[in-house]
């Protein structure tokens, strides 16, 4: 199943053996969504500060910014998130970021990511697919259920953000 593929993707992408450009691939990413821009080089260079301020792998945020916002800053859910990293108000407050700015958008995403990751690595090989899974319905739903709750919502997000991260580390391959 697609879950057991992300825990195995990103417990390889975390091996610091690994040599590949990251940067390259996470603009890729990003221009392919938006263009080759300004904001495409800014948003790369966002996603790097992020993942290494916050030790997540710039593939893996890149994967969540895309499924959670394309890529917009503007983005707004019906649920009340809102950027690049589909803050709630009380995420954001509880981090400290404000989330109508870009920056501190993108980086209350890696900062409650690895909230999510850190709060769910002592569950063994599935902590890191929990933790994405929190990331969107949050850490009491998964707790509740043991596991990615039932959620058709939940359950495809992390489908899609195992799709998307392993499309990227595809592209780690030498």
């Amino acid at each position: 199943m697609m879950l057991l593929g992300l825990m195995l993707l990103l417990g390889k992408a975390s091996n610091p053996a690994f040599a590949y450009d990251d940067k390259a691939i996470v603009y890729g990413e990003v221009a392919g969504h938006i263009g080759t821009t300004e904001e495409a080089a800014w948003l790369t260079d966002a996603i790097m500060y992020a993942g290494a301020l916050y030790g997540v792998d710039p593939l893996l945020l890149a994967a969540v910014m895309e499924a959670e916002s394309g890529f917009s800053a503007g983005t707004y859910s019906g649920a009340g998130a809102y950027g690049y990293m589909q803050l709630m108000p009380d995420t954001a407050s509880g981090i400290g970021v404000d989330r109508y700015n870009p920056l501190e958008n993108i980086l209350g995403g890696a900062a409650y990511l690895r909230q999510q990751m850190e709060h769910f690595a002592g569950d063994g090989e599935y902590g890191m697919t929990e933790a994405i899974a929190a990331y969107n319905a949050g850490s009491g739903a998964v707790e509740r259920y043991g596991g990615v709750p039932p959620y058709s919502e939940t359950v495809n997000y992390v489908a899609k953000i195992a799709d998307i991260y392993e499309k990227l580390l595809q592209e780690t391959a030498f």
